[in-house]
């Protein structure tokens, strides 16, 4: 796993690390080398500063470029300076680096590499107008883009920006943080490293999930096992407006080639026989409906959970008083893992919260920010602001496992927080969520813990979107391309050879 440090994790942090360990000019050296080392630089070369620390890295860059004898131009855009941004830029000036002040006809287009030194993690809001119209220049150089620490204008928590600088290569000081990955991140950087400078967190830092964690998290399977050993699990979903008795099937199908021993299928009693032929290795366990939307009888639902370590709920069940009557039944009587997805998030944002709280299942909460919006009753724009810190309120006030879908995914119980940063452009399409809900249905029979388990769902996930977009190209791939590749995210992340 990787530390991912929240923006006030990281002030702190810094400051801690400078106060106690390590001078704040020598840091900034250390973050300046960092920069240097993560780039074949190609000039002619023009470090874009503004003011602040984050200037203070460019003008530290400048002074080992002169080392390494490579030329470079600063290009101010102001005359501000932080304390060791002028400690670093008065060597500059007595090394004789060419300093530009930024006017309107500064000509980018003749540097090979531009480096963003302008707005760091620190940045909030909306970009002035001055440097709204540096950022558009610097998009339209045609360079290739160094961004110091983060993209100027990209808010370092939420990953959101009204216009920031698209880079080639955003080199992340000490930590990552979150607008490293949320959001809007993954079309403004090409490509991102880290660099570590021996900032140590003061709070606990969020996770980035990697494939050997998962690798360690999936059990081994062994000869002396059975279909019981890795978990029965219940999908109940279906109404009469859902067209999918088949994408039932197709929901089970994934389940199964996500690892689960058993699978039933419930579902409304009037779509049996057109699912029936789709279905292969998983069970039917038919419903009492009205119309083909599911009525709720208690002895059936008793039936259906009695045995099963996990159920998935809500893909296009409606949002009925039956429907609701089923949810409630669940939350007041089922003991095992119980994923909420879909209508069932709708009808869950119309239950009261206590009943949530004192469920004895484990919940897992699958939104995306629209749904999100919903249960909490925030607007999708103060949702996103904060992801992660509103995930963790609402899991730590629910009690539940929240998963927060977009470009990276958010996993938290209220206390840890995984981020998981597989996925791509192509499964913005319809199905998406059911695939997803047959993974974490299947992955938490087998994981122990549901964090990690929810965690490593959404990684393989993600990974098969990936592996099917390499195949379809992100325009014409479909939800069920990623189905077919979980097999192979599974294998690739070692869990077979």
């Amino acid at each position: 796993m990787v530390d991912v440090l929240s923006v006030e994790n990281m002030r702190k942090s810094d400051a801690r690390t400078i106060a106690e360990k390590i001078p704040s000019k020598d840091l900034m050296m250390r973050a300046a080398k960092g920069i240097f080392d993560s780039v074949k630089w190609n000039g002619p070369l023009g470090i874009l500063c503004g003011s602040g620390n984050n200037a203070g890295d460019g003008y530290a860059l400048a002074t080992l470029l002169y080392k390494a004898g490579i030329a470079c131009s600063i290009i101010l855009l102001g005359d501000k300076y932080s304390e060791d941004g002028r400690y670093y830029f008065d060597i500059c000036k007595e090394l004789g680096t060419d300093i530009i002040r930024w006017d309107e006809n500064t000509d980018l287009s003749k540097y090979a590499t531009v480096v963003d030194c302008i707005l760091g993690t620190g940045f909030k809001g909306k970009v002035r107008e001055d440097i709204r119209s540096v950022i558009d220049k610097i998009n339209e150089s045609g360079a290739y883009i160094v961004s110091a620490d983060i993209n100027s204008g990209l808010n370092g928590d939420s990953g959101m920006a009204d216009v920031c600088v698209i880079s080639d290569l955003t080199v992340s000081i000490g930590s990552y943080k979150p607008g490293h990955f949320l959001n809007m991140a993954k079309d403004v950087m090409k490509m991102k490293v880290n660099c570590d400078i021996g900032i140590e967190p003061v709070d606990d830092p969020y996770k980035l999930i990697q494939r050997e964690d998962v690798n360690e998290w999936i059990p081994e399977r062994k000869n002396f096992s059975n279909k019981g050993t890795y978990g029965y699990t219940a999908l109940i979903g279906g109404s009469k407006r859902y067209s999918g008795a088949i994408r039932l099937a197709y929901l089970a199908a994934v389940a199964m080639r996500s690892g689960a021993g058993v699978v039933k299928v419930a579902l409304p009693h009037s779509l049996y026989h057109d699912v029936t032929s789709h279905i292969l290795e998983s069970t039917i366990f038919p419903l009492s409906d009205d119309d083909s939307d599911i009525r709720f009888v208690e002895e059936e639902i008793a039936e259906l959970i009695s045995n099963v370590k996990t159920v998935a709920f809500g893909m296009g069940i409606g949002v009925s008083d039956e429907t609701k009557k089923l949810l409630l039944y669940l939350l007041k009587n089922y003991r095992g893992k119980l994923i909420i997805d879909a209508d069932g998030l709708t009808l869950l944002s119309g239950i009261d919260k206590d009943i949530i709280r004192e469920a004895d299942c484990e919940i897992v909460l699958t939104p995306h920010i629209k749904e999100f919006s919903r249960l909490t009753g925030m607007s999708i724009e103060n949702i996103l602001e904060d992801p992660v810190r509103y995930a963790i309120e609402y899991a730590k006030d629910t009690k539940s496992t929240v998963l927060l879908k977009g470009p990276s995914t958010v996993v938290t119980n209220g206390t840890v927080v995984y981020i998981t940063d597989t996925g791509c452009p192509g499964m913005a399409t319809a199905g998406s969520g059911d695939v997803l809900s047959g993974i974490l249905a299947a992955v938490c029979a087998y994981i122990p813990d549901i964090t990690r388990a929810v965690s490593a769902g959404a990684y393989i996930n993600g990974l098969a979107g990936q592996l099917a977009q390499e195949q379809y190209g992100s325009i014409s791939m479909t939800a069920s391309d990623t189905a077919a590749f979980i097999a192979l995210a599974i294998n690739s992340i070692g869990g077979e050879s």
